[in-house]
């Protein structure tokens, strides 16, 4: 053996010997890429990992951050109530505070069989696009089920029939990799229970939903949208078999289509709407933009229901209380990676690019000079995400449409914090419905799209694996 190459490490050596010949070879750390949130990264790696503000906040943005925090943390309460700041929960609600789902702004995971309701994960309802429907469409993405809207709210104040409670079950299924390593993946059923308003619609299409981590979004709203269009491939040109695509969703303020950005199928446009509708939806909160509870007209009792609005146009979510929590959304900072330049974990990056992943993982990315917030300006940031849409198969479909996104598509989720989920959540629960028990299964749940690089990643012996996951877990 060479001396040139008798420096590396073995595995490393391995991979650079075996890899494809156009993937790129890393032997040692980037410049700055411990910080992924550029110069908001914070320095944190325990259980208030995700709570922190951007590191190059002053100390007086750090005051809205925390007065925003307080908005987030605290229980709504119903109306009338002496507590005329929080009060107006539902009637109809999934919880009572942002934080239940987001428990220390990290993820949220399907109920346990003794949960009493679904707390961190909720549940879409939709029925087939009708053509005569297409304003509601153009506005909402979907059809709502005609009883029950566009999400099962499985709680309500007294007096108010909650809409169901949610189940889930689990089938099993065997991945074997080439070395005949076993893994075991589940695959869930929904079950819906105790319908309060009747039955559903013999056609409604479900989706659950998980609470995603909060970390980076005013950092992925800061990225600059031609540089998101600039990866859409839908007719896969360059023959790579990844057709990633914007999804293009409603903006309540501006009042046209614009491109999504957030939610498991980029369903949102930006950090504020996406609050406005967590809101509304998942505590009956109303706000400028979303002025109405969220009861249909066959839910009398809902609508019947006292509000806690207040004086003249004010609503439940006044614009200030709205403002300070999407400032703490959007200024929440991305843990700093770890071990970058260890060996196992370079030779996991280098697999992570042999198999393919970096296709729709992206690395990074350059915020735009001109942001929402002046501290996410300018940030080399590394999501390892492109926000765009892609087919991940049969496997993972939900068949559930949302504007541009079919019943296959789902938006590439950031990578980025993904290490610590069980430090900050006390759990290790992954995908749009938490089915994956570890990233080893989420891995393997990768289809359509994406299966050639699950595939590859199939052929991995043991110590590829390790340093696989060794790679994820640094991120």
């Amino acid at each position: 053996m060479s001396s040139s190459l008798s420096r590396f490490p073995p595995l490393l050596l391995a991979l650079a010997l075996a890899a494809c010949d156009d993937a790129p070879r890393f032997t040692q750390a980037e410049p700055g890429e411990a910080l992924s949130g550029g110069q908001a990264t914070v320095q944190r790696d325990d259980r208030k990992a995700f709570s922190l503000p951007s590191a190059n906040l002053s100390a007086e943005r750090r005051l809205d951050f925390a007065v925003g925090n307080s908005f987030f943390r605290s229980p709504w309460v119903i109306a009338p109530s002496t507590t005329t700041a929080r009060d107006g929960l539902g009637p109809l609600f999934n919880t009572t505070a942002c934080q239940n789902c987001h428990v220390r702004d990290g993820r949220g995971h399907p109920p346990e069989p003794d949960d009493s309701n679904a707390v961190g994960m909720l549940v879409r309802l939709s029925i087939p696009d009708q053509p005569y429907l297409a304003k509601v469409i153009e506005r909402l993405g979907v059809v709502p089920e005609p009883v029950y809207g566009t999400q099962l709210q499985d709680m309500a104040i007294p007096g108010v029939a909650p809409e169901g409670k949610v189940r889930v079950n689990y089938t099993t299924q065997t991945v074997t990799f080439k070395d005949g390593h076993p893994v075991e993946l589940r695959r869930p059923t929904l079950q819906i229970t105790q319908l309060g308003y009747g039955p559903m619609h013999p056609d409604t299409r479900f989706s659950a939903r998980v609470a995603p981590p909060m970390i980076g979004l005013g950092l992925l709203e800061a990225i600059p949208e031609a540089d998101i269009l600039a990866n859409e491939d839908p007719d896969d040109r360059n023959h790579d078999g990844i057709r990633g695509r914007a999804n293009r969703v409603w903006d309540d303020a501006q009042g046209k289509t614009v491109i999504g950005r957030f939610g498991w199928k980029a369903g949102q446009p930006n950090v504020n709407q996406q609050n406005v509708h967590a809101f509304n939806g998942d505590m009956g909160l109303t706000s400028t933009l979303q002025p109405k509870d969220d009861c249909t007209p066959a839910q009398v009792d809902c609508l019947a229901a006292p509000n806690g609005d207040g004086e003249g146009d004010e609503k439940e979510v006044s614009d200030n209380i709205l403002r300070l929590v999407t400032f703490y959304t959007r200024n929440l900072g991305v843990p700093a990676r770890r071990d970058v330049g260890a060996p196992q974990v370079l030779a996991g990056k280098n697999l992570f690019f042999e198999a393919g992943c970096q296709a729709c993982h992206i690395p990074q990315f350059t915020t735009a000079a001109n942001t929402a917030e002046a501290e996410l300006a300018n940030q080399l940031i590394r999501p390892y995400s492109d926000l765009l849409l892609h087919d991940m198969g049969p496997g993972l479909a939900d068949e559930r449409t949302e504007f541009a996104a079919n019943g296959q598509d789902w938006r590439t989720p950031p990578l980025w914090g993904i290490g610590l989920t069980e430090t900050v959540s006390g759990h290790t629960q992954y995908l749009h419905d938490g089915r994956a028990r570890n990233l080893l299964e989420a891995v393997l749940w990768h289809g359509g799209e994406a299966q050639s690089a699950r595939d590859h990643v199939l052929t991995f012996n043991a110590e590829q694996r390790a340093a696989l996951l060794a790679f994820l877990n640094s991120l």
